[in-house]
């Protein structure tokens, strides 16, 4: 079974800063897309950064020039710096991948991390 884990949440002060990391808890796994979603009370879970494998990244219009998503090169690890965090940013943040192979064998697709809080305050 494949977990994801992810670390990094907590209260930050509008224009602060926060770093998000996720990984994955078995060795020698290929995944191809990571992802970062969030859901804010009463809300649904929305799309915030993707990066390939190649290092492709996207990013939701709210977020973009503020948060950077970023992979380690040799592990499975991706992380999400959210820099200038406004009041509106405050969701649990969760990261997400959508197929985990093991060589040629697909051994999971939509894994999820547990969540972690992000709390700006107004």
């Amino acid at each position: 079974q494949v977990q994801l884990v992810e670390s990094g949440g907590g209260l930050v002060q509008p224009g602060g800063s926060l770093t998000l990391s996720c990984g994955i808890s078995r060795d020698s796994l290929s995944v191809y897309t990571m992802d970062w979603y969030r859901q804010a009370p009463g809300k649904e879970r929305e799309l915030v950064a993707k990066i390939t494998k190649s290092g492709r990244t996207t990013y939701a219009d709210s977020v973009q020039g503020r948060f950077t998503i970023s992979k380690h090169d040799t592990i499975n690890w991706w992380y999400l710096r959210m820099d200038n965090l406004k009041p509106e940013d405050t969701a649990t943040y969760y990261c997400h991948a959508d197929e985990i192979y093991y060589g040629a064998s697909l051994i999971a697709s939509d894994s999820w991390g547990q969540g972690t809080l992000v709390t700006v305050p107004s």
